[in-house]
């Protein structure tokens, strides 16, 4: 019997990703957009790619509908954990309808309440929904545990290179620019800049940038990175500069750093709504982030990002899906 894990690229694989382990489910088969960061992500595991569903996008999700049919009936479907986005719209109450055991967990963005897409699955009686917030927890919706449970921070003894390297991401989404980010930090990490200047070590900047228009920057800029490379770029960095996606947020834990979190904000159209500002606030009370508005990012910040690090536990209990 198959087990589908089904999520849209970006933060929501990244997740779903991270708490497959938690959910110790056999004969897996994962159900995702192609990308650089899905190939790399999901290499030698079971796959099928379907085509990209954005925001509030109807037609998307009913082709979604057309490749759970189908999917439903090549495969024997026993149970189905999503989660989202659109992906789960079209895949669960399908899925759910044929007798298939469907499970939706809302993101870890989601801090205060769930997304359109958990509102609109919460509405179904035989799929059972999850928060990862005990604070909203409640009849409809039920808490087994948070991915950011999986780390701690530990202090790190002081090392020096000869060069001070950092990352500064915007996430895989291009439908909405982060200039405010990229602008802010040029005249702190370009070369002579003001970090370069406090430590007087060369400063070595990974820009990834996605859909923020850089062509009129003194600055080389990669658009995407793929999953395992930027992994590694994030690793070796001494300071990880990202905006407040749960995708982007949980690549940098995964490899031991505490990012600078800057939230893209709505009033100035960079986002839909303040679910950044919510994320970069709980991983701060958490200690696994630094939270900064994108134009307070400061030199003192990336200095003292080099001597934290992140490491995962292995006391995790398992995330216990309801039957």
């Amino acid at each position: 019997m198959t087990t589908l894990l089904l999520a849209t690229t970006g933060g929501h694989l990244r997740q779903l990703d991270q708490l497959a382990k938690r959910l110790r489910l056999d004969d897996t088969r994962w159900i995702t957009n192609e990308d650089e960061q899905s190939r790399a992500l999901l290499a030698g595991r079971s796959v099928d790619f379907i085509p990209y569903v954005g925001p509030r996008d109807v037609t998307g999700v009913l082709r979604c509908v057309k490749s759970a049919h189908r999917t439903f009936g090549e495969r024997s479907v026993h149970t189905a954990v999503s989660t989202g986005s659109g992906v789960a719209l079209g895949y669960l109450p399908y899925l759910a309808a044929r007798g298939v055991s469907c499970h939706y967990i809302e993101s870890a963005t989601r801090v205060s309440g769930p997304s359109v897409t958990g509102r609109l699955l919460s509405t179904y009686p035989a799929i059972r929904v999850y928060t990862q917030y005990r604070h909203w927890a409640g009849r409809r919706w039920s808490y087994a545990g948070n991915i950011f449970d999986d780390y701690e921070v530990l202090a790190k003894a002081s090392t020096r290179s000869d060069r001070f390297r950092v990352v500064v991401s915007v996430g895989i989404a291009t439908g909405y620019s982060f200039r405010r980010l990229i602008d802010h930090l040029i005249p702190i990490l370009r070369a002579g800049g003001r970090l370069e200047q406090r430590i007087g070590l060369p400063v070595e900047v990974t820009w990834q940038t996605a859909g923020t228009p850089t062509d009129d920057l003194p600055i080389e800029t990669r658009e995407t990175v793929p999953s395992d490379e930027l992994g590694e770029l994030f690793a070796s960095a001494d300071a990880v500069v990202c905006h407040a996606g749960t995708g982007s947020a949980v690549a940098a834990l995964q490899q031991g750093r505490r990012p600078i979190l800057a939230p893209r904000l709505p009033s100035v159209g960079e986002i839909q709504d303040d679910h950044q500002v919510q994320l970069a606030e709980e991983l701060s009370s958490r200690g696994l982030a630094v939270a900064r508005d994108a134009s307070a990012i400061s030199v003192d910040d990336l200095i003292a990002a080099r001597d934290v690090r992140v490491r995962s536990r292995t006391d995790v209990p398992e995330f216990l899906l309801r039957r």
